[in-house]
């Protein structure tokens, strides 16, 4: 009732109003703020124009721009103008706060009045104190001494101010004084005017400047800590952490707080294992404990950098349209027909159960035969991406798995790069030339090769350098080899191995017809009417200008002709050049290869031989030549030791069967024998050649001469047995493009027999033998046989001859047999 009584109702229910954001007015003091908002200048205009009386109230959150009445405090001040100052866009309002009010009605901007307005009752700046003036003596001078030692805690009050607010002695005066040099935050100021008595006002303040003397003397006691235990690498830390922050300013900022948060919000993103995020948090944050500049940093950014750039997650879609992936395979390559086969059925398999993993195909054929182009091909059909890793001379474990970061300039490994390339985690990874692996005193490589070819195991392979499981399950390992026997055993155990055999000189035909010389066109800028290659032309560079088991060759010489035409086309009138066997000699030079050398008619001591080489299959002729001597036997041709062996096996089988073959076996002791491979300065090696050796030694011995039209391969024994070989496709190739269609080869190799291409097997005759009696009845020209009788002699013959009693007046007479 007594508060009632002081209370009078405003004479003016209609003053207007601003809303502060962030000040808050108190009775007695001066007040200096800007009004920026329509309705809050149109409200300084209206009190202008009347009593100079302006209400003014705090808004709850400063953050509103278009407060509603629920959005301002109901305690504020009423207050006079003193002064408007007026700029470009701007009015700055000086008022003198008078008495306390509470808002009754708050009327918000309308059409009629576009400003807020209220009613108010005045409440009185301050109310009935409830302890006495003795407590609130106490209460001032509490907040005095709170005071003193905030400001000394603080250390941003200039002492003259300090001496200056507690001069006051009465409370009311210090307070106001206090209040106005402090930085309370607006609630706490807001609180503070809605107290009545001015104990209350002055118990808040104080309780406020004690709060923030702890903290002040905690900012103190940290800092003093801190330039306590500061040295000479401290100050080192603390001037690049300036540094970094001016870095941050200019733009190059590398491993700071912002490049730390980046980090971060990537790693939170990963698709991952919490382990593996986990990992990589604890990684970014060493950053924030690392001097700008410092190796370690550099260590840690760019090891964060290779794991996020990894295709954590990513997949992507495969075509299952086996139709269309034979189709393709089809188009682009001529031949191959296993290779297709194999590959569409692990794509059949892969449509049939897509998580099937573990699928290893190994391409093993000479050079230039496809093997790499057949691995883009099946990237293209199955629609994964395409990465290629070149396996040869790779020596260094490390060089599969990485290396450790700790080192300098350590990177993932090949496996791990390749990954990242392909953008996908089920890429198409081609491993080439696989057989080409060599390991040293830093590891085998084809060691480290076999967590990631194993599919028990790739499914966690892990990195030295990015020390983080990974998947390689889903990736699909292709390989590529020239020579299987390289490979090592562990390593080709875990891989379906398939053979591209030479192409024979039919299929070069079509290669270079449907492809090679449409890609070459092409790639030198020709159109299809501007040259042409005549079909008997592309036979002549197929015979007489290369010589290999592929067609990489062949490309290059087809190369030059679409060079050699080019030029013509500009410098010459010709507006067409066409290539024909006559004028190939003008544009590439005389012949460079001739046909294998071999035995072209039927000769003694001459065998046609077969080998193998990592180029594809020869011919090998092999001779032998005997000589008066005391049965020493010279080797020549750069033979191995496996072909000495076989050398000295067929020596020691010859002369125990040489009387069944009508052979004196005296000659053996009498007789020098010289064995000679041609081409003397290629090395020659490998236990194929014992059954050309034993056939050309027959031959030398007993005069029958050896078939020209008959090649031969196999390993014999110490008592004739054939035994089998390897090669035995690119053997055959070799006797087919010489133009020889019997071949006699071992029965062990009778099932190789389906491994060969089907032109091939269906044009020469192969007979298997299991004995080398087989091989000499075969391969040896039969002796003439001969009908003898003896015919009476004339007398005066007989009396000239000395013949034996029983014989005497007969003559031997010799014809050759009827047939």
């Amino acid at each position: 009732m007594q508060e009632a009584s002081k209370q009078k109702k405003s004479q003016n229910p209609g003053t207007p109003l601003v809303a502060l954001r962030g000040v808050v007015p108190f009775p007695g003091l001066a007040l200096d703020f800007e009004v920026g908002r329509a309705e809050s200048v149109k409200a300084v205009e209206a009190a202008l124009s009347k009593d100079r009386m302006l209400l003014l109230t705090a808004q709850h959150d400063l953050l509103v721009l278009r407060p509603e009445v629920g959005d301002l405090f109901q305690i504020g001040v009423c207050a006079e103008i003193q002064q408007v100052l007026r700029g470009h866009g701007s009015t700055r309002v000086l008022v003198r706060c008078r008495e306390r009010v509470r808002l009754s009605v708050l009327n918000p901007p309308g059409e009629q009045i576009p400003y807020w307005t209220a009613e108010y009752l005045a409440i009185g700046n301050s109310g009935e104190e409830p302890f006495g003036k003795v407590r609130l003596t106490a209460a001032a001078n509490l907040l005095r001494r709170a005071y003193l030692d905030y400001a000394r805690a603080s250390r941003r009050i200039p002492s003259e101010y300090t001496e200056i607010v507690a001069a006051h002695e009465e409370p009311q005066a210090l307070f106001e004084s206090v209040w106005s040099n402090c930085d309370c935050h607006y609630l706490i100021r807001q609180q503070i005017l809605e107290a009545d008595a001015l104990s209350r006002r002055i118990a808040l303040l104080t309780e406020w400047l004690l709060q923030q003397t702890d903290v002040a003397l905690a900012e103190a006691d940290l800092q003093d800590r801190m330039a306590q235990r500061a040295d000479a690498n401290q100050r080192e830390m603390y001037l690049r952490e300036q540094l970094q922050i001016i870095s941050e300013e200019l733009g190059d900022s590398a491993g700071g707080p912002g490049e730390v948060q980046r980090y971060l919000k990537q790693i939170d993103a990963l698709p991952a294992s919490e382990e593996i995020r986990e990992k990589l948090r604890k990684e970014a944050n060493q950053l924030t404990r690392m001097p700008l500049g410092s190796q370690e940093a550099y260590v840690i950014i760019n090891y964060l950098e290779s794991v996020l750039a990894l295709p954590w997650g990513k997949y992507s879609k495969e075509k299952r349209d086996i139709a269309k992936a034979e189709a393709l395979l089809d188009r682009e390559h001529y031949g191959l027909k296993r290779v297709k086969e194999r590959v569409l059925e692990a794509m059949s398999v892969h449509v049939m159960k897509p998580e099937l993993t573990g699928q290893i195909i190994c391409l093993v054929g000479p050079p230039g035969v496809g093997k790499t182009s057949i691995a883009k091909s099946v990237a293209k059909a199955l629609g994964r991406s395409y990465v290629r890793v070149s396996l040869g001379g790779v020596r260094d474990e490390a060089e599969i798995r990485g290396h450790r970061k700790t080192y300098v300039a350590a990177m993932p490994g090949r496996i791990m790069e390749a990954v990242r390339q392909g953008k996908t985690m089920n890429p198409l990874i081609l491993l080439d030339e696989i057989d080409k692996l060599s390991g040293d005193f830093k590891g085998d490589p084809a060691a480290a090769l076999l967590e990631v070819l194993d599919a028990a195991q790739n499914n966690a392979f892990r990195d030295h350098y990015l020390e983080v499981p990974f998947d390689l399950s889903r990736v699909l390992f292709l390989t590529t080899a020239n020579d299987a026997s390289a490979i090592p055993a562990p390593l080709y155990d875990r891989m379906d191995v398939i053979e591209l055999n030479s192409y024979t000189r039919e299929e070069k035909f079509h290669i270079a017809k449907l492809h090679l010389i449409k890609k070459q066109l092409k790639e030198n800028g020709l159109a299809a009417s501007q040259m042409r290659i005549t079909d008997a032309a592309i036979y002549d560079l197929i015979d007489y200008y290369t010589k290999e088991a592929g067609v990489r060759n062949l490309e290059r010489v087809i190369a030059s002709l679409c060079r050699k035409c080019a030029r013509r086309l500009l410098t010459g009138d010709v507006k067409k050049v066409q290539f024909t066997p006559e004028s190939l000699e003008a544009a590439l030079g005389p012949h460079k290869f001739q046909h294998d050398y071999f035995s072209r008619a039927d000769s003694v001591g001459i065998v046609n031989g077969l080998a193998w080489t990592s180029v594809g299959g020869v011919l090998m002729p092999l001779e032998v030549l005997t000589m008066e001597g005391k049965g020493n036997v010279q080797l020549t041709g750069s033979l191995g030791d496996v072909m000495k062996e076989s050398a000295a096996i067929a020596v020691s089988y010859a002369r125990s069967v040489a009387r069944k073959y009508d052979i004196n076996p005296e000659l053996f002791k009498s007789k020098d024998i010289h064995i000679h491979a041609p081409e003397g300065a290629v090395p020659k090696d490998g236990p194929s050649a014992g059954v050309t050796m034993l056939t050309a030694l027959i031959s030398a011995f007993s005069g029958r001469s050896v078939r020209h039209d008959i090649a031969m391969t196999g390993e014999i024994t110490l008592h004739g047995k054939v035994l089998p070989i390897g090669g035995l496709t690119e053997k055959a190739m070799a006797a087919y493009k010489n133009g020889i269609f019997k071949v006699l080869i071992p029965a062990g190799n009778v099932p190789d027999l389906a491994e060969i291409d089907e032109t091939v097997r269906d044009a020469i005759e192969f007979i298997p033998c299991e004995t080398v009696e087989t091989v000499l009845e075969s391969a040896l020209v039969p002796l003439p046989h001969y009908d003898v009788t003896l015919e009476p002699l004339h007398p005066e013959e007989a009396a000239k001859v000395a013949v034996p009693p029983q014989k005497k007046g007969t003559r031997l007479h010799c014809r050759p047999a009827a047939e």
